[in-house]
C-alpha cells in the first residue's frame, strides 16, 4: 500500500531517480533516510550528504473527520446502477475502519464499514480506469471507477485485509471507542440476566428446576451456564440423554406458557437407523409431565424428512417413533444453512439488475425461493405457538440446534407473549434464544475468515419473519422496522461486543463486557428512534397471522433500502411520530403555561386584598377625621392640620406607594417572574418544520435521503440529522421536566440561559 501523500520535494527527486536505476543490490543494501534503498556505486560520503544537506520531512498526517486517513485518492468515479451515464465524481478515503467517498459538489458522503463488507471484486478494466465492486452485509453494493490501476490494486489488496480478521480479537468492536459520557463501557451488559426471564415465567416451580450441572460448562459448552430441566430429571438422565444428543445439547427449557404448556430444544439424537437410549426416552417423558393438563406433547424436527433420514447414515437422525410413548412427530420443511446462503445470494442478483423489469424481477425472486423459505419458517412457528396456545407442549431440534431451531422456538413465543413484542422483551428473546443457546452468530455473519461454508442469513431470516408479522399485526409490537434495520446492521458491524462469539462461553473467554461496549446500551439512548406510533400496549392477546402467499412481502426496506427512487420521501410511521412528538411538547407547554397563569392569578388576588385593605385604612381614617372635634375657626392652625393630612394619605396611599402600587406589581415586585415566564415561553417551539420541506441538514449540509432520519429540534423547530442533534436536556418551558431533543445550538444557549 503506498502512502497517501508524496514524499517531500527533495526526497521524491532522489527517490525517482533511485527507481530509474535496477542494478543488482548487495545482501545488506544502503538506505537514504532509513528507507531508500541506495544502488551501491554509490559512495557513503554522498548518502551523508544527501541526508545533511536534504533532510528527509514525513508526509503530514492527513484526517477525515476525525479518522487518520490511510490512503486518499482523487477523481473517483462512484457509480449508479441507475444512473450510470453521470456517474458521481469525488474524493475516496481508506481510513483504519471505514472507506469513505465524497461528492464535494452534492455535499454528500457515503461511510462504508469495512466490518460490513461482503466480498470485493476487481472488474475488467474500462476506459475511464480500474472498477472495483464492493458488496456489503448490509445490502448496498456499490462501485468505484479508480483512474489509476495501481492505485485500484492498492484498495482492493487493503480492503482484502480488513474486512474479514483472521483473529477474532481483532474485530472492531475490541478497537471502537466513544465518549465515556454519551456511553460507559459497562452500558448494557447487566440489562438481560437468564435467571430474571425465567423469573419472569415463574420458573424455578413444582415442575421445573436449575441444572446446576453446566456450571463450567461440562455438560455442554454451547448452553448457557444455567440450564432450567424437569425436575423429575436426576442427573443419570440428564447425563445420559446430553450424550445421546448431538453435541450435548439436550432437552431444556425455553418457553413457559401461563397454561403450563411449555417450549423446550435440544438437537437431533445420535440414533442412527437403530439406536437408542433409555435416558433420552426418559428424559422426554419427565418433560411431558410437567404438563398436567395434556396426556401427550409434539417433538418437532423442522427438517425435510429426507434430510433427516439422510442423516441417520452419519449415526444421527431422528427419534424413533416405537421408542417414545406419548409423542407425537412432525417433520416441518425448513432447509439447511446452505440452501438459504444460495437463496440469499440470488435475491441480491435479483435487486442488482441493472435494468429491471417488472417480470424480470418477479421471476428472479421467485426463482431464488426466498419468500417459499420465509413461509415455511413462520408456518413452522405457527404451529408451535397454536400447540402451545391449546395446552399441549412441544420440544423442537433440527440438526444441532441453533439455527431453524433458534428461529421457530423465538418466533413462536413472539407469536405468544406481548412481552416480546416490546423492544426490552425482543431484546430478552434474543439474549436468551440465540446468544445463551448458542447461535454461531461468528461463523453465520463471517466475522473472520473461517469457512465459507457455515456462513448463512439465518438471523436475517428472523428479522424478516418478524417484520412480515409486523405487517399483518402492526399494532401489537412496540418497535418498528428502523429497530430491525439497526439489529441486522450491528449484528454484523462486531462495533458492538454483543454478538461476537458462537456461544455464551466464547464471550465470557473473550471478556467482552469489560473491553467492548454493548449494542444494548447504544441502543438505550436511542429509543426514540425506534418507537412505534401505531402501538397499543393493549392488544395482548397471540398472534395468529394469515399465511396465503399473497401476504408475504417482499422486504423492501431491507434488501433494496440503498436503491435511490424507489422508498417515499418520509417514512409514514416517521411522520406519525414527528406529529406526536410534537402534539406532545405543545400539551407539556400548556400544562406549564397554565401553571404560571394560576400563579399569577394567586399573586394578582394577593395584591388586590391589600390593595382592599389600604383603602379600607384609609377611608376608616377619614371617617374618623371627619367625626372629630369642631374645627377651630383660626386659618393658620386649619392650614397647617389639612397639610399634614394632605400629607399622610399620600403616603398610605394605593397609587403612590410600593406595597399598593400597580406598576411596582410587575415591574419591581415580580420583574424577575416575569422574565422567566418570557424565557419559558421562547425556549418551546411552537411551530415545526415540515419533515417535507427540508432538504439538507441545516448544521452539516448533508442532504437527506430515504435513510436518514430526519429529527426536530424541540427548542427551535428546525430539522436536523442524527448526528446534529445528540444533545438531550428538559427545557424550561416543559412541566415535566423530561430530557427531550435539541440542536446543539438550542443546546448552548438553554444551557447559558438556565440558573
Amino acid at each position: 500500500m503506498t502512502d497517501a501523500e508524496p514524499l517531500s520535494p527533495s526526497a521524491s527527486t532522489f527517490k525517482q531517480n533511485f527507481d530509474l536505476v535496477t542494478p543488482e543490490f548487495e545482501e545488506d543494501p544502503k538506505l537514504l533516510w532509513g528507507s531508500v534503498p541506495v544502488p551501491p556505486f554509490v559512495s557513503d560520503k554522498v548518502v551523508t550528504w544527501v541526508e545533511e544537506n536534504f533532510p528527509h520531512q514525513p508526509p503530514p498526517a492527513v484526517e477525515f473527520r476525525g479518522q487518520s486517513v490511510l490512503k486518499k485518492i482523487e477523481n473517483v468515479r462512484m457509480i449508479d446502477r441507475y444512473n450510470s451515464k453521470n456517474p458521481t465524481v469525488g474524493v475516496l478515503y481508506l481510513t483504519a475502519t471505514h472507506l469513505i467517498f465524497v461528492d464535494p459538489d452534492a455535499n454528500k458522503e457515503t461511510w462504508v464499514l469495512y466490518m460490513h463488507i461482503a466480498n470485493v471484486e476487481k472488474l475488467p478494466l474500462s476506459t475511464t480506469g480500474s472498477p472495483l465492486l464492493i458488496r456489503c452485509k448490509t445490502f448496498l453494493s456499490i462501485t468505484f471507477v479508480i483512474p489509476k490501476e495501481r492505485e485500484c490494486h492498492d484498495v482492493y489488496t487493503t480492503l482484502t485485509k480488513l474486512y474479514q480478521p483472521v483473529n477474532i480479537k481483532n474485530l472492531y468492536c475490541f478497537q471502537y471507542t466513544t465518549a465515556a459520557k454519551e456511553l460507559p463501557k459497562a452500558a448494557g451488559w447487566d440489562y438481560f440476566k437468564l435467571e430474571h426471564e425465567f423469573k419472569r415465567m415463574r420458573v424455578p416451580n413444582d415442575q421445573w428446576s436449575v441444572c446446576a450441572l453446566n456450571q463450567n460448562y461440562e455438560l455442554c459448552d454451547t448452553y448457557p451456564q444455567q440450564l432450567y430441566v424437569p425436575a423429575e430429571a436426576n442427573t443419570q438422565i440428564l447425563l445420559g440423554s446430553s450424550r445421546f444428543r448431538s453435541k450435548g445439547r439436550l432437552p431444556a427449557l425455553t418457553y413457559l406458557h401461563s397454561n403450563k404448556a411449555s417450549i423446550c430444544r435440544c438437537s437431533q439424537p445420535l440414533s442412527g437407523f437403530s439406536a437408542r437410549c433409555l435416558e433420552d426416552e426418559q428424559m422426554l417423558e419427565t418433560v411431558r409431565k410437567t404438563n398436567p393438563n395434556c396426556n401427550f406433547m409434539y417433538v418437532v424436527d423442522t427438517r425435510p424428512r429426507i434430510n433427516a433420514m439422510a442423516n441417520r447414515a452419519a449415526g444421527k437422525g431422528y427419534e424413533n417413533e416405537a421408542n417414545y410413548e406419548n409423542i407425537k412427530f412432525q417433520f416441518l420443511g425448513i432447509e439447511n444453512i446452505h440452501t438459504m446462503r444460495a437463496s440469499l445470494q440470488k435475491v441480491i442478483e435479483c435487486c442488482e439488475q441493472k435494468s429491471p423489469t417488472m417480470s424480470g424481477f418477479l421471476s428472479a425472486l421467485e426463482s431464488s425461493g426466498w419468500l417459499k423459505h420465509i413461509r415455511s419458517i413462520l408456518d413452522t412457528s405457527c404451529f408451535i405457538a397454536n400447540a402451545v396456545d391449546k395446552g399441549i407442549s412441544v420440544v423442537v431440534h433440527c440438526s444441532d440446534g441453533w439455527d431453524r431451531t433458534a428461529q421457530v422456538c423465538s418466533l413462536a413465543a413472539l407469536m405468544l407473549d406481548p412481552y416480546y413484542r416490546t423492544i426490552k422483551g425482543f431484546q430478552a428473546l434474543i439474549e436468551k434464544d440465540w446468544l445463551a443457546f448458542g447461535h454461531k452468530f461468528s461463523d453465520r455473519c463471517g466475522h473472520i475468515q473461517n469457512d465459507p461454508k457455515e456462513v448463512s442469513p439465518v438471523f436475517t431470516q428472523l428479522l424478516e419473519c418478524t417484520w412480515q408479522l409486523m405487517q399483518q399485526r402492526n399494532d401489537a409490537f412496540e418497535f418498528n422496522e428502523r429497530f430491525l434495520l439497526i439489529l441486522h446492521d450491528h449484528v454484523m458491524s462486531c462495533q458492538y461486543g454483543t454478538f461476537v462469539g458462537n456461544c455464551e462461553k466464547d464471550r465470557l473467554d473473550l471478556r467482552l463486557a469489560e473491553k467492548t461496549f454493548s449494542l444494548w446500551g447504544y441502543m438505550s439512548n436511542h429509543l426514540n428512534e425506534y418507537i412505534n406510533p401505531l402501538y397499543r400496549p393493549e392488544m395482548d392477546e397471540t398472534i395468529k397471522p394469515n399465511l396465503a402467499p399473497q401476504n408475504i412481502k417482499f422486504w423492501r426496506g431491507m434488501y433494496s433500502r440503498f436503491e435511490s427512487g424507489i422508498h417515499p420521501r418520509e417514512p409514514l410511521e416517521d411522520l406519525l411520530i414527528a406529529s406526536k412528538d410534537h402534539c406532545t411538547s405543545l400539551e407539556d407547554h400548556v400544562q406549564h403555561l397554565t401553571k404560571r397563569i394560576n400563579s399569577f392569578k394567586n399573586m394578582l388576588s394577593k395584591s388586590a386584598k391589600r390593595l382592599q385593605g389600604g383603602s379600607a385604612a384609609l377611608q376608616s381614617r377619614y371617617n374618623a377625621d371627619t367625626r372629630g372635634p369642631i374645627e377651630v375657626n383660626d386659618n393658620r392652625y386649619n392650614y397647617d392640620r389639612k397639610l399634614s393630612e394632605l400629607s399622610a394619605a399620600d403616603d398610605d396611599h394605593p397609587l403612590k406607594t410600593s406595597d399598593f402600587s400597580f406598576s411596582n406589581l410587575s415591574i419591581s415586585e415580580y420583574n424577575n417572574e416575569v422574565e422567566k415566564v418570557n424565557d419559558d415561553i421562547n425556549s418551546v417551539a411552537v411551530e415545526w418544520k415540515s419533515l417535507r420541506s427540508v432538504v439538507n441538514c441545516p448544521t452539516c449540509s448533508i442532504p437527506f435521503d430515504q435513510i436518514t432520519k430526519k429529527n426536530h429540534c424541540w427548542k427551535c423547530g428546525e430539522v436536523f440529522c442524527s448526528r446534529c442533534i445528540d444533545k438531550t436536556l428538559a427545557l424550561p418551558g416543559h412541566e415535566s421536566g423530561n430530557p427531550v431533543p435539541v440542536c446543539r445550538q438550542c443546546f448552548r444557549v438553554v444551557q447559558q440561559v438556565s440558573p
